[in-house]
């Protein structure tokens, strides 16, 4: 896992917008008229139809997608009874992991009362706000007595995730690691260690899914929960034993099963080998597990084990649960998450466990034909088939048993539905980081004595996408490292007005003065030009002394793109290089060009961008779809700018007939298949969502992604410079850490293509 410091943490909470979630409109709010219908007088219209229908609530207010995610603070999970206020940036976390993987709406409920029935009285009374209910870090035993009241008196969904799901992963991993060891679920002896929430819902569904009650044990910390024990509170009562068992070390004597959810290191190498054969460990208590991977392996070498930790094969991870199942409970309006929903999400994630596992899934854990046996009994959480796979399971589940209040009909509708939900907005980002992380490259980058550029190449150092090599004052460098408190173990740093460097500058200079001496450029002024970082680093690429280049963070962008193209330059059979901007979208990454190199475009330059674009989404694995943006639409303006468009989409037609392309087109029209497709039906794109955007001179692209950046909150990844001879690329003065780890990757990504044969050059 990726290290941070505690003033990172802090930081990531604090800048910008405090916090991690906020409310926004999603109706038109601009007019006077707008206003009046949002509010006083139009809201009176829906009102008066739920007073007479309540489940209209669902039909007119957001009700039916916002979970209420509800605590007191009394059991955060590593760090105990906090309270409600300290509690408040957990649920945040909690909302934006529903919004993430599910989209799901959250308001979060931090809720200062202790008393069960007062809590559940409080939850009651602001239940009509939500179409269901998340409790979340509620100690034992008073949650087992909120979730069934408030279960019982409300009529939507309700789960505390802490039990259930917990229990949901954990059974479904427990599903396969029989299914691998031969074992019947019924049969087996399991040993539980945490008599909590977590371990009591755990233990209650594999009774569900075939365990046999008298063949559990749970122990707690004062031993085996046996049934003279006094003063059992009823959770206990339920799983206490009256055999003739006193301690963990007797309970796992030809045990079949470890469930861990206590605390770390209570189970010993010698309790392991005591186990009966191909056992099954599940030390899940947090940070440090009940044994570590490292040591049950020691001991046996038949062990099927998980923990609740990311740095270890099969991570109990809740977050593979709760966001799809409340979307399958919302999605058919259930009044309940009920044990067939639950049990329907355990075998959907034990199922989709034994499919084959994406690419995209390999790469982001950086293995290769990840499959289903020993290590990967529990799907990864960034599957991005989660969500078709749990929600509709759990939606059907709610159909057959009864407490879907809506049906659904039409099921691949459904998944596809699902599928745009969630949106593209990350996976774009997600794909380039994977994909670097396969073959991280050597990264050049000057303009590197300031933090951003620092703390950017520790994170693509310490995530495995890149070797970075920083170029700067490199005293600077290690004051803002010391004062920043960052380890800049393994990363390369260049002075390049040191002495130690005078050999390669020599060596620069007489490379460059070679390349340009016909050009205007003497020996000396080449020579001079060496303690340039940005024409040193330009130098370490063309030489082969890194694969990719980048600068740009504390000079113009015009200024930092002159070394680029004075020592690196355009691609042969190219006349000018360009840059694209990604604008992440929920609908999908959009692709805008040229926005920040060519001033009035020819046609020809401007089909020479269309390519060039073209060429680097498909390196990021997309294909283009492209239009050709003018304030014209097919001919309906003659002369200037739409002329010049007009004729590239010729030339592009005539060149690259499979690349799918049209205009001149307004943006509007672009952006609107169905109002293109009404006007203009002859249209190439016709059946294409539009994905890529040419603009016809540099002024409308660069005023276009700067109002867009300006005016949204759409992430921008660029500008990507395309057609160079080599990966090299210019950021926007003062780009901030993302920026730049993203710029990183994708010119690894580059410099990845560029190494195996220039794929997708149509150039």
């Amino acid at each position: 896992m990726k290290k941070f410091t505690k003033q990172e943490a802090l930081d990531y909470h604090s800048s910008g917008k405090p916090g991690k979630i906020e409310v926004i409109p999603t109706k038109p709010n601009s007019t006077q008229y707008d206003l009046s219908l949002a509010y006083s007088p139009g809201v009176a219209e829906p009102c008066r139809e739920i007073e007479k229908n309540p489940d209209d609530v669902y039909k007119y207010t957001a009700a039916g997608n916002l979970v209420a995610v509800v605590s007191n603070g009394t059991a955060v999970l590593g760090i105990g009874d906090i309270g409600a206020l300290a509690s408040k940036p957990v649920m945040e976390g909690k909302g934006l992991l529903f919004k993430t993987f599910a989209d799901v709406d959250v308001f979060d409920i931090e809720i200062s009362e202790k008393d069960p029935d007062k809590l559940v009285e409080i939850v009651k009374a602001i239940a009509p706000t939500f179409g269901g209910i998340n409790l979340e870090d509620i100690k034992a035993p008073e949650c087992f007595h909120i979730e069934q009241r408030l279960k019982k008196e409300l009529k939507i969904p309700v789960m505390h995730d802490d039990q259930h799901g917990t229990a949901i992963i954990s059974g479904a991993g427990l599903l396969n690691a029989l299914d691998i060891g031969g074992k019947k679920i019924d049969k087996i002896k399991v040993v539980a260690n945490g008599a909590g929430a977590s371990g009591t819902a755990c233990l209650r569904i594999y009774k569900a899914l075939g365990v046999k009650p008298q063949n559990i044990i749970m122990c707690d910390s004062k031993g085996v929960i046996r049934k003279d024990r006094k003063n059992l509170t009823d959770s206990k009562k339920e799983f206490a034993t009256d055999r003739d068992i006193h301690t963990l070390e007797d309970a796992m004597k030809g045990a079949d099963m470890f469930l861990g959810l206590s605390v770390g290191n209570v189970l010993t190498k010698d309790m392991v080998k005591s186990m009966a054969n191909n056992p099954i460990i599940f030390a899940m208590a947090n940070p440090d597990p009940e044994i570590t991977w490292e040591e049950a392996h020691e001991v046996r070498g038949d062990i099927i084990m998980a923990t609740g930790r990311s740095d270890y094969p099969n991570q109990v991870n809740n977050v593979l649960g709760f966001p799809f199942i409340f979307r399958g409970a919302l999605d058919v309006r259930a009044t309940d998450i009920n044990e067939a929903m639950k049990l329907a999400a355990v075998k959907a994630l034990a199922d989709l466990a034994k499919k084959s596992v994406p690419e995209e899934v390999n790469q982001a854990y950086e293995v290769k034909g990840l499959t289903f046996g020993k290590e990967y009994i529990i799907p990864k959480p960034n599957d991005p088939r989660l969500i078709t796979e749990v929600a509709p399971a759990v939606a059907k589940a709610a159909m057959d048993s009864g407490v879907a209040r809506i049906p659904i009909e039409d099921w691949d509708a459904y998944k596809t539905e699902l599928k745009r939900r969630v949106g593209l907005e990350n996976k774009l980002v997600k794909q380039v980081y994977e994909r670097a992380k396969q073959d991280p490259k050597r990264v050049v980058i000057s303009q590197a004595d300031n933090y951003q550029v620092i703390r950017a190449a520790i994170m693509a150092k310490e995530q495995k996408i890149a070797e970075p090599i920083l170029v700067g004052n490199t005293i600077k460098i290690k004051e803002i490292a010391k004062e920043y408190h960052l380890e800049l173990d393994g990363i390369q740093l260049i002075d390049t007005a040191c002495q130690a460097e005078e050999e390669r500058r020599v060596y620069f200079a007489k490379e460059l003065f070679a390349m340009r001496q016909r050009k205007g450029i003497s020996y000396n002024a080449a020579y001079r030009l060496m303690t340039n970082c940005d024409y040193y680093g330009a130098m370490m690429l063309e030489t082969g002394q890194a694969d990719a280049f980048i600068t740009g963070q504390k000079n113009k962008y015009g200024e930092s793109l002159q070394p680029v193209l004075e020592v690196i330059g355009a691609r042969e059979g190219l006349n000018r290089v360009a840059a694209m901007y990604i604008l992440l979208t929920k609908a999908g990454p959009l692709f805008l060009a040229d926005v920040a190199v060519n001033r009035q475009p020819s046609a020809e330059t401007l089909s020479e961008i269309a390519v060039l674009a073209a060429e680097e989404i498909q390196r990021l694995g997309f294909t283009p779809k492209i239009a050709m943006l003018s304030y014209s639409n097919f001919g309906s303006v003659s002369g200037g700018s739409p002329s010049r468009v007009k004729e590239a989409v010729g030339i592009l037609h005539k060149n690259y007939p499979d690349l799918i392309v049209d205009g001149e087109m307004q943006a509007n029209f672009a952006l609107n298949p169905e109002l293109l497709k009404s006007r203009y039906p002859f249209s190439k794109v016709i059946g294409h969502h539009i994905n890529t955007l040419i603009f016809p001179n540099l002024s409308a692209g660069n005023i276009a992604y700067k109002l867009i950046s300006g005016v949204s909150d759409s992430e921008l990844i660029g500008p990507i410079l395309l057609g160079t001879r080599k990966p090299a690329h210019v950021l926007q003065l003062e780009s901030d850490i993302n920026e730049i780890v993203r710029m990183i990757s994708v010119a690894v990504v580059d410099a990845q293509c560029f190494m195996r044969g220039k794929k997708h050059n149509m150039i």
